[in-house]
């Protein structure tokens, strides 16, 4: 479980969400994936299904109202478990679900997450209430709205789950050479399939996946290891340093260079996005 925290609005930055959930308790975000921009607050809770290279901000908060979110990674054991146990009460909608997606956050959704984070305040309890407390959060998510999502997350021969597997290939191998075709056979699917299936869950190609993930990478390389463009585009599989600056500027709007010193200058006088760890 992850806290987090913010007293002001924050620049886009790109970041990878990991099967999670997010709820916020006061602010809104804005999570932008290829061209659609998903905004949450406390009416809504966000589910990512996949991994998935997203550009995200924090759109309201303020010192006397920050920004706060809690963000649960999703166990697979125990929603492949919860979904064995407490199968679909009516018929869900086939198909395959967006890798991000928005539902109402019910009381009782609510209700659990507050009893979570407040096992903070008793760490003697936490070992023994804060697994219950977890998988009622999970038992919500797959009884609600996004239950034909979770379902989908919990079964391993899945479309979705397919897909992930070709996502976990490609974002360890986005800086080689290697043809998207190897990530089709991972997947178990033919290429057409494949990039259909794919492009309906990222709402991207997977050529497309792996130049974000490059990208994002090149980006900190530049920002926090204070890298030059030409060595960060190499590091992360560009032969050609003109390449890498004509699909930096189309995925940014500028070339790397003046970019991630506009990063690092606006980092140096603003405050960032807190995000402590925190065991539950």
């Amino acid at each position: 479980m992850k806290l987090i925290r913010s007293s002001t609005p924050t620049i886009p930055m790109p970041v990878i969400y990991a099967p999670t959930l997010c709820l916020v308790a006061q602010g809104r975000k804005r999570a932008v994936l290829g061209t659609t921009a998903f905004i949450y607050d406390p009416s809504s809770y966000l589910v990512a299904s996949v991994d998935l290279p997203v550009m995200g901000s924090v759109i309201e908060a303020s010192e006397d109202r920050p920004y706060l979110c809690l963000q649960l990674d999703l166990d697979m054991t125990a929603l492949g478990e919860l979904a064995i146990r407490h199968p679909a009460r009516r018929s869900e909608t086939e198909g395959l679900p967006a890798g991000l997606a928005l539902n109402r956050t019910t009381p009782a959704l609510l209700d659990a997450a507050i009893r979570l984070a407040g096992l903070l305040d008793t760490p003697q309890d936490a070992e023994a209430l804060a697994p219950l407390t977890i998988r009622e959060i999970l038992y919500r998510l797959l009884t609600g709205a996004s239950g034909a999502t979770i379902r989908q997350m919990a079964q391993a021969d899945s479309r979705l789950n397919q897909i992930a597997n070709a996502i976990v290939w490609i974002r360890t191998h986005f800086r080689d050479a290697c043809p998207i075709e190897r990530a089709a056979e991972i997947a178990g699917m033919s290429r057409s399939t494949f990039h259909a299936h794919f492009k309906a869950i990222t709402a991207m190609s997977p050529l497309e996946f792996r130049t974000q993930l490059r990208m994002q990478e090149a980006q900190r390389l530049m920002v926090s290891d204070a890298m030059d463009a030409a060595s960060a585009g190499f590091i992360v599989g560009y032969g050609s340093p003109s390449q890498f600056s004509r699909d930096y500027a189309r995925i940014f709007g500028m070339p790397p260079a003046r970019h991630a010193s506009r990063l690092r200058n606006t980092a140096e006088s603003r405050p960032v996005m807190q995000e402590p760890e925190v065991a539950a």
